[in-house]
This record gives C-alpha cells, sequence and structure tokens, in this order.
C-alpha cells in the first residue's frame, strides 16, 4: 500500500455521521439519501480514468437506455438539478422573444428563484389551474398573440407530470394538450421530476404519455426517485430543439465528471429500480392519506395519485406536529400542508406519523 493511499484511506474513515438515520420526515422526497443500488452503480464507475465532459462510456450507455423508455430519437444530456434541466430545456425550445404557457402552479413559476426568466430570459404566461393540469382550454387563455411585437410570442406549453398538487395526467390528456400546441406552432415540454411517480400511478411504461403522444423535450428527474444528483434534458424531437450543448454549458450545467450523473441515471433506468422506487413511495403516500382520512378535522385537498398528500388541518395543530416530524405547509394562511413519501419511507414511519396526528388533533 502507497503512502498516498494511506493517506487517503484515513481521511475517508476518519467521516463520522452527523445525523440520525433513524429520524425521518414528510418534507420531501429530497430529503432521502441514495438507493444502496445507486451508491453500488458509483462505485462501479468510480475505476480508472475516463474521457470527461460526457464523452465516457456510461453516458454513451445512457443514450441507449434512454432509447428503451422514450423512443429511438431520444437524447439524453445529463444536467446536475431539476431547475438546470428546466432552464436549458427551455433555453433550447424558444427564442428571444419567446414565451412558455405554464400552470400558475407550475415548478418553474414558483419554485425556480425566477430562473427560467432571470437565466432563461423567457417569459412565464401563467394560467390558474384547480388541480394543477393544463387543458387546451386553459391554454387558449394565453396561447394569443403571435403576431403582435408589444407582447411575448407564446411558443411553448410546459406541463408537469405528476403536478406539484400531486395529480397526473392521463395519456390521453397529454396527447390532446400536444396535438393543441402543435396545431398553433407551439412546442411541449413535460418537467418529469417525479415522472416515475406518474408512471407508477398509471401502471404505464412512461412512453405512453411522452413521445408517443407528442411530448417533444422532457426533463427526466432521478434525485426525488433515489439518486445523489443528477436529472437529465431528454430531447424526444431533435427539431424542437437548438444548440442544447452550448446552452447546457451558458447555463453551468455541464459536469466535466459526467459519468458519475450517468450511471446514476442508468442504474435507476436499466432495470426496474425506477418503478419499484415510485410504486413505493406512492403506496406510502396511500396509506399516509387512508390514516389521517380517519382523524376528524384533517380533509384531504386533491387526489393522492403520486407520492405527495395535500391535507388542511389547524395551524396550531400543524405546528405542534412538526416539532415532532418535518414537513412543510403550503398555505399557512389557510393550514394547508404538504406530506412526502420517498423510497425509503417505510410503513412504521408513516403509521407512526399518522398516530401523532391522532393525538395532536385530540390535543
Amino acid at each position: 500500500m502507497t503512502s498516498r493511499t494511506t493517506a487517503a484511506t484515513s481521511r475517508t474513515t476518519a467521516a463520522r455521521a452527523h445525523h440520525d438515520p433513524a429520524v425521518r420526515g414528510f418534507a420531501s422526497d429530497n430529503s432521502a439519501g441514495a438507493h444502496p443500488e445507486v451508491l453500488a452503480a458509483l462505485a462501479v464507475a468510480n475505476g480508472g480514468h475516463q474521457i470527461a465532459y460526457g464523452q465516457d462510456e456510461y453516458t454513451d450507455h445512457l443514450q441507449r437506455v434512454m432509447h428503451s423508455h422514450f423512443g429511438p430519437t431520444a437524447e439524453a444530456f445529463p444536467v446536475f438539478n431539476g431547475t438546470g434541466a428546466n432552464v436549458v430545456a427551455l433555453q433550447s425550445m424558444t427564442d428571444r422573444w419567446g414565451a412558455v404557457i405554464c400552470a400558475e402552479s407550475a415548478h418553474i413559476n414558483v419554485d425556480e428563484g425566477g430562473a427560467p426568466e432571470r437565466v432563461g430570459g423567457l417569459k412565464l404566461l401563467t394560467v390558474p389551474t384547480p388541480d394543477g393540469k393544463l387543458t387546451p382550454e386553459l391554454v387558449d387563455r394565453q396561447a394569443w398573440g403571435y403576431d403582435d411585437e408589444h407582447r411575448a410570442m407564446p411558443q411553448v406549453v410546459s406541463i408537469t407530470q405528476n403536478t406539484e398538487l400531486g395529480t397526473v395526467y392521463t395519456p390521453a390528456e397529454i396527447r390532446a394538450l400536444c396535438e393543441h400546441a402543435h396545431e398553433r406552432g407551439m412546442k411541449v415540454h413535460l418537467d418529469g421530476a417525479r415522472i416515475s411517480n406518474a408512471a407508477a400511478f398509471l401502471d404505464v411504461p412512461m412512453r405512453t404519455f411522452t413521445n408517443t403522444v407528442g411530448v417533444d423535450v422532457l426533463s427526466y428527474g432521478g434525485t426525488k426517485n433515489g439518486a445523489i444528483f443528477g436529472e437529465a434534458v431528454v430531447v424526444i424531437d431533435p427539431d424542437a430543439v437548438r444548440a442544447m450543448k452550448r446552452l447546457r454549458k451558458l447555463s453551468m450545467q455541464l459536469s466535466s465528471k459526467m459519468r458519475f450523473v450517468s450511471v446514476q441515471l442508468e442504474a435507476l433506468l436499466a432495470g426496474d429500480l425506477w418503478l419499484r422506487n415510485a410504486r413505493h413511495s406512492n403506496a406510502m403516500a396511500q396509506r399516509l392519506a387512508d390514516g389521517v382520512r380517519a382523524v376528524d378535522g384533517v380533509e384531504i385537498l386533491h387526489p393522492v395519485q403520486a407520492n405527495a398528500v395535500f391535507a388542511r388541518l389547524p395551524r396550531e395543530a400543524s405546528l405542534r406536529l412538526q416539532q415532532r416530524f418535518r414537513f412543510y405547509f403550503w398555505d399557512e394562511a389557510a393550514g394547508d400542508v404538504r406530506w412526502m413519501c420517498a423510497f425509503d419511507t417505510t410503513e412504521d414511519d408513516v403509521d407512526a406519523f399518522v398516530q401523532a396526528v391522532k393525538e395532536e388533533m385530540a390535543r
């Protein structure tokens, strides 16, 4: 063993846990760690040298994996995070004078710090929706003024699957949106931060509501489903984008050691890990919803179709509950909260939380 190896080993073993791994919460599926199969994949990719900036064997193989899910024209551009994926994707689909129609509740509108507009340089045209889902009729509220130089030109319709309110588009609903958008000369982007959860709920392959029904570009999410970091812009229609590689670099989303992003996505998608994880987190959300429905004074706000439960209960009860389990208010004034389940949420976690809800509501 060389002195260099000895020193590296010493530094590695000096690391220690700074948290209690037994503590779970319901704040976000981002709070979960990495799935063991993803960690194992990182170790596999770690040996030796590989060409940097996406010219490695793992990124090359990822393309074939993506073809199996999203068709033979699909090309994956791995990036660091979901906001980066959305910004790069929407930049590549719009002109400098272009606009993107989205739901008012869309992540790109309320949770990305203005990045699509400030970094992407595009305009968001939002539409209020009761359940987070756009329809052709709702799109038409903003799909106008194409020849008006005083108005940003609608060029893209962006939807989220599943939505920020935990609801899921059917393949027929997405097909209708794609046909409607394409008839008006617009393209369709799908924010798939939780696309695996949507596929698990619908019990269909992801292609059924993406390339098969006309989606042009999607942001594929891995972090919320067991990866450490790493998403991908998946271009289904090459004619829908321009300068993807340059925009990825310009947006600071080009990883030098890209093999470590790509191999995580391969670990999820080459087999059925993506689906196993999503089915489990969905099932835990259903268990949670079923448990709290029986508690007097707790109202479930939206259909529980993925791994999120939106509920309303007295604010004071939620504040006490937050001292026991971490979660976020969705609308603190109304008493609305969001409870998220992850791939590693257990039945015992859910049952303990339901019991805590019962106790706090009884006080």
